[in-house]
């Protein structure tokens, strides 16, 4: 997946198109991740002897093919591709400015 926790990303499609936000947590089995302020579902909790009854409000998953990944370095809104490091391992690249889009290179 090209998508990995504490990338920022933006919703291209569904009820919350536009909206930015940083990845929370990656669902990889199911292609979902879960950003943060999008998709807010309500969950109502019903009341019970020892407590009263509530509303939860919480950030529902969404397709990793709704988001794409935010550039740090040029800002945009781009495509992920790959790049072999030298000593072996891939590193993900932004398709526009070709830099790198992890933080840290390892």
């Amino acid at each position: 997946m090209k998508v990995k926790t504490n990338d920022q990303v933006v919703v291209i499609a569904g009820k919350d198109k536009g909206k930015k936000g940083k990845v929370i947590r990656v669902i990889s089995k199911d292609n979902r991740v879960v950003v943060e302020k999008v998709n807010i579902r309500t969950k109502h909790i019903k009341k019970t002897t020892q407590k009263a009854g509530e509303r939860i409000k919480f950030e529902a998953s969404i397709d990793v093919s709704n988001v794409m990944v935010v550039c740090p370095s040029c800002e945009k809104i781009v495509r992920v591709g790959f790049k072999r490091l030298a000593n072996g391992k891939k590193q993900r690249i932004c398709k526009k400015c070709k830099d790198s889009i992890d933080k840290t290179i390892q």
